[in-house]
């Protein structure tokens, strides 16, 4: 057991990791009570009272760390407690502060939106979804799949498809409703009676189910954070283990290439914000997490591209057909955007196929041009693959993909306002 009051250095390296977790915790504790907030802000005596509060709870900090001792232990404390509770924090803030951002740079577009993100996250079927993911999401570990060796991949590539399904069937429910409704039901004329006009109501109403939609994409991150680092502890078979993993990972566990590479650039990171000691342990957990959630997001980002996608076009089909039609015609491009590279890449190695052959091929074509490519949003290219991907040639493939579903939401929004232009709301 070390002697901790006598070690500066431990002081302050609990010190800054109480910190970290302090101001991460600021905006949701603003939200619960902003006037207390904000007056405890603005009185030296609140300030402080949390001055000394941070260096008690750095000395608690530091004093545990002293009474662990053990360098395993700590490592794999910063992990799953650290790390997790700071990544939930860090979600939290971004639930908070998206909203009052875009209501800061967009006023009039930014309370529609603000108005129609708070009623998604209130609706039972948002948390509905997101739990039975999360259910399923864990259930994919435990599952035997009869892959030969490769069951890590086949889960992972479940558990992405799950973190990007469920927020697509919530986008689109979402859209489909509250759209739809308000325009037969008569309270968007309230709306634009006020200086609202429809521009604003239709994509503020569209950001906000977006929003929505992101922050569930994000909690099931990190639920799969979690159940793919049990996958890979839990399955014996060694294929891709790095012997120079600095980190430790055992050379009978199946390593995810991805995070071990991001591993090389967050957890340094984490390493330099506490100094050199018996605290350095407890960063490097925090650090292998995140490096872990850097390189789940690329995957997260890539398949919220089809979100963006489909929930544009929801809204934009909102604006003049009911429920059940635009449901159905969501569910059509979906299918046929996937489907469409497929029958086109068959047909042209078809030689001679007659008649059918090519009239299937000439669908497929215009289903290609007109709809979004979707299958480009699939991870399964990135997973399932011979030779490892590069973590950031990846990163910069997810972000040109991202780049073209920006591309046509903003058609589909941009033909969404000329349907709606037209729309008798009396």
């Amino acid at each position: 057991m070390l002697n901790w009051l006598s070690d500066p250095k431990l002081l302050l390296a609990g010190v800054v990791l109480a910190t970290l977790q302090f101001v991460a915790a600021l905006p949701w504790l603003a939200a619960i009570d902003p006037k207390g907030f904000r007056s405890a802000a603005k009185s030296p005596t609140a300030l402080g009272y949390t001055i000394g509060g941070l260096l008690l709870a750095g000395a608690g900090v530091a004093w545990f760390i002293s009474y662990k001792g053990d360098p395993s232990g700590l490592q794999v404390l910063g992990r799953y407690l650290y790390g997790n509770a700071l990544h939930f924090q860090l979600i939290i803030d971004l639930f908070l502060l998206m909203p009052l951002a875009l209501t800061a740079v967009w006023p009039k577009g930014g309370a529609v939106a603000y108005a129609a993100f708070r009623e998604c996250c209130r609706q039972p079927m948002f948390w509905l979804i997101a739990g039975g993911a999360t259910a399923l999401i864990w259930l994919s570990v435990s599952i035997p799949y009869f892959t030969f060796g490769d069951d890590y991949k086949m889960m992972k590539q479940i558990g992405f498809d799950l973190v990007m399904l469920a927020p697509v069937l919530f986008g689109v429910l979402a859209a489909s409703t509250s759209i739809s409704e308000e325009i037969e039901g008569r309270t968007a004329i309230t709306l634009m009676s006020k200086p609202v006009n429809r521009r604003q109501f239709l994509i503020g109403k569209y950001l906000g189910i977006l929003m929505a939609c992101l922050v569930m994409a994000l909690l099931l991150t990190w639920v799969l954070t979690p159940a793919l680092r049990a996958m890979r502890e839990f399955d014996p078979i060694n294929n891709t283990a790095d012997p120079q993993d600095p980190y430790g990972v055992p050379t009978d566990k199946v390593v995810d290439p991805m995070t071990l590479e991001a591993q090389r650039t967050v957890v340094p990171i984490f390493e330099k914000l506490v100094p050199a000691g018996p605290a350095r342990p407890v960063a490097q957990g925090a650090g292998l997490w995140f490096s872990d959630t850097v390189a789940h997001s690329l995957g997260t980002l890539l398949g919220f591209g089809q979100v963006t996608i489909l929930v544009a076009i929801a809204s934009a089909l909102a604006t003049r057909l009911s429920f059940v039609v635009n449901v159905v015609v969501c569910l059509m491009v979906y299918f046929l955007g996937h489907l469409a590279p497929v029958i086109v890449q068959a047909t042209q190695q078809t030689q001679g196929g007659g008649v059918g052959v090519g009239l299937v091929g000439f669908l497929g074509q215009l289903f290609n041009v007109l709809l979004p490519s979707l299958e480009s949003f699939n991870m399964s290219r990135a997973i399932i693959r011979e030779s490892p991907l590069p973590l950031w040639e990846f990163a910069g493939y997810v972000v040109t993909v991202f780049g073209y579903a920006l591309i046509y939401t903003t058609i589909a929004l941009f033909v969404g306002l000329l349907l709606f232009e037209d729309r008798d709301l009396a």
